[in-house]
């Protein structure tokens, strides 16, 4: 059984203040209706305890990948902040989730794969809203700490009793044992297209491919991508290739290729700083979760959550 959506007290009329103007972009720049219809599964049983109406869980999660709170702070807040409230739809005569309910709600959408559903209608949206212009996609992958302790390196890389989803890589810098989130980012816009979490032995090339949308002018992306399945789907769709090249034994690049590269670098590199923001600002240094089900959904939720803020201070 759910709880329905409060409208606002009584108590509301005499508060003055409290405000948040991006917050109030959100909620105005989407149309809430098809998300909640997504979540309609959640809790819809006839008997039992009323619950918090999914949505407005959604919207608390959301509200985590902002401000950078787990769940025993993001209770806490929930009591504290008046524009926290008002985003998620809990007035102030009503009692907000606690940090056991935020836990629950967030696995409950991850067995449902109802976080990438709900990525992909609010891009639905900021797409029909001509926010995410399909000019060009940038498309890298970047290695995410795991939150369980690195396990002892072995001949094969070594696992961890509690969680073996992730995995060891070799990186420039000395090996890193966790996930690897690969992305598509508009070009324009710096709004993420399309994602996907793996261990982190996923080399790039394996995944690529399945980030390009079909849709855009062209794909920028490092040598790391070169191959046939990349070539295929951008010559299939008609898209320009701007993939950088990648010297092979007994044939070093061209000097044309070496400045076609040096070119494309200063596009492509752009996606650094997307990445940096995420991690810097949205808590994607190191993943919180153990297992790829779990750390894949609250990525997906983090990436919502960075486009809507993009939109928000593009309406501004």
């Amino acid at each position: 059984m759910r709880r329905e959506r409060s409208q606002a007290g009584f108590a509301e009329a005499f508060v003055v203040g409290g405000g948040n103007p991006r917050l109030e972009r959100i909620e105005v720049l989407v149309d809430w209706g098809p998300v909640d219809r997504l979540l309609e599964p959640i809790y819809a049983a006839a008997t039992g305890r009323p619950a918090y109406a999914p949505l407005a869980m959604v919207k608390v999660l959301l509200l985590q990948s902002w401000y950078g709170l787990g769940d025993p702070a993001m209770e806490e807040a929930l009591g504290d902040r008046l524009s926290f409230r008002r985003f998620a739809g809990f007035p102030l005569g009503e009692a907000v989730p606690d940090h056991s309910t935020i836990c629950r709600f967030r696995a409950e959408i991850t067995r449902r794969g109802l976080a990438e559903a709900v990525f992909a209608e609010i891009n639905r949206q900021l797409m029909e809203r001509g926010l995410i212009i399909k000019n060009g996609t940038l498309i890298d992958a970047t290695v995410i700490e795991a939150a369980a302790a690195e396990p002892p390196k072995q001949k094969g890389g070594g696992r961890s009793e509690a969680d073996p989803d992730a995995a060891w890589t070799k990186r420039p810098g000395g090996a890193q044992f966790g996930y690897r989130l690969h992305v598509a980012v508009d070009l324009q816009s710096s709004m993420v297209r399309a994602a996907k979490v793996t261990p982190a032995n996923i080399n790039e090339v394996v995944v690529g491919h399945e980030l390009v949308q079909g849709d855009e002018a062209a794909v920028w992306a490092d040598k790391g991508y070169v191959g046939p399945a990349m070539r295929q789907r951008l010559t299939a769709h008609g898209i320009k290739d701007r993939v950088q090249r990648k010297g092979q034994r007994g044939r070093r690049l061209t000097p044309r290729e070496v400045l076609r590269n040096r070119l494309i670098g200063r596009v492509r590199g752009r996606i650094e700083g997307v990445f940096g923001a995420l991690k810097r600002s949205y808590g994607l240094a190191r993943m919180r979760y153990m297992g790829l089900g779990r750390n894949a959904s609250a990525t997906i939720l983090t990436l919502t959550a960075w486009n809507l803020a993009r939109a928000a201070d593009q309406a501004v």
